[in-house]
């Protein structure tokens, strides 16, 4: 089969969906699937230094950019619609990451004018929360065109039951399919790579602490996560522990979350340690006491995964779409967005360093049935051979 990915935007500053579509891509080559992915060449208020309107090759993976005109938020571009109008009728199937996005209504309109089936990755944006923000833009674009984009869609591709339920509960959507993504096989390996991110982060000395490693954004729930550490950090029984704190965002945010940590006693406590890739990310969750993820709303959440995988356990807040199966698993502590019972449910996990044991190799565990790339390609390929046979995609 000859599969098509569109996605807005595949620079790192977006975060995990631009991470998961490579992996995801590469998986799919493995197993004989022949991919493109088209995308554009923002990278915030810069470009990416790639060529234009050629194919190309891009961590490892086909791939054709095209030039994002205006628009970070909408990534407006006109070559990309005319170049999927020309092109898209030469695939078997698109695949489409994301909604609220010029590529994805431009992919879909091309799709459904030639003839061919397309399935949309929603990324956690058809969640009731994630509607709510810039609601009036959202509702536009609605009307626009996205309403008919996925009601037209072949199948809706969700990572994590809960996004489903929620997406189709709020909007009466039907044709959703459910497969998770996968992480890399690095991360299932017994591999220790513990001195390349203490050697970095000297300050850590042996101190235990917890991981927050995500985008710095204010859906990601830091605020609520650091004025809890800080509360504990302030009792005897904690105040060898950190909180490390692991990626970037937009500059006067970062800005005001580093001035938060240091106001409220955390100066020295709290450590930021900017993006990490690579082993060193790796190394920093599997030295890890605990991985945190509070966020509002998230669809997967893949760093949650990547602990798990590495026998780190997590406490997520119940927006994660992930915490069901923590829950059912587990394999961590689901918290809700309080700040009492989340200071309280965080100060069981920093307290007891067996019952973090115990639930890390449940998590461990879970992630080898569930998140390995190799199995969920064959799910995937599954899926856009129902597509294109028009046979049940359930």
């Amino acid at each position: 089969m000859k599969i098509l990915h569109v996605i807005p935007a595949v620079a790192a500053r977006y975060g995990g969906p631009s991470h998961a579509v490579f992996e995801m891509c590469k998986a799919l080559n493995q197993q004989g699937t022949e991919i493109l992915i088209a995308t554009t060449d923002a990278d915030g208020e810069s470009t990416l230094p790639v060529k234009l309107a050629t194919k190309t090759e891009y961590n490892g993976q086909n791939a054709i950019f095209f030039h994002r005109q205006w628009s970070e938020a909408y990534k407006y571009s006109r070559p990309l619609a005319n170049w999927l109008d020309a092109n898209i009728k030469g695939f078997d199937a698109a695949h489409i990451h994301a909604v609220f996005s010029h590529s994805c209504l431009a992919a879909a309109k091309a799709a459904r004018e030639n003839g061919i089936p397309y399935i949309i990755r929603p990324l956690g944006t058809l969640d009731p929360w994630s509607l709510q923000q810039k609601r009036i833009r959202k509702q536009i674009m609605w009307r626009a065109g996205v309403g008919k984009m996925l009601r037209k869609a072949s199948a809706i591709h969700y990572t994590a039951t809960d996004e489903k339920d929620l997406a189709e509960g709020a909007l009466g959507l039907n044709k959703g399919v459910v497969i998770p993504l996968g992480i890399d096989s690095d991360y299932f390996q017994s591999t220790n790579n513990d001195g390349i991110f203490l050697r970095s982060h000297e300050e850590l000395e042996q101190s235990p602490y917890i991981l927050a490693l995500c985008r710095i954004h204010p859906k990601k729930g830091l605020e609520l996560l650091i004025d809890a550490f800080r509360k504990l950090h302030s009792d005897s029984k904690f105040n060898s522990w950190r909180l490390v704190i692991a990626g970037n965002g937009e500059e006067s945010y970062v800005r005001s979350i580093k001035e938060l940590a240091s106001n409220n006693g955390g100066s020295g406590s709290v450590i930021f340690s900017g993006w990490l890739s690579g082993a060193e990310k790796k190394s920093a969750i599997q030295n890890a006491a605990l991985l945190a993820l509070p966020s509002h709303q998230e669809n997967f959440g893949i760093c949650v995964a990547e602990a798990m995988a590495c026998g780190v356990p997590v406490l997520v807040s119940p927006h994660v779409n992930l915490a069901k199966d923590i829950r059912e698993s587990d394999s961590g502590w689901i918290a809700p967005l309080e700040e009492t019972e989340f200071t309280s449910i965080l100060r069981e996990a920093m307290s007891n360093e067996s019952e973090r044991n115990r639930r890390g190799i449940l998590g461990k565990q879970f992630a080898s049935q569930q998140f390995r790339w190799s199995t969920l390609a064959l799910r995937l390929n599954t899926l856009y051979q129902a597509v294109t046979s028009g046979g049940p995609i359930g």
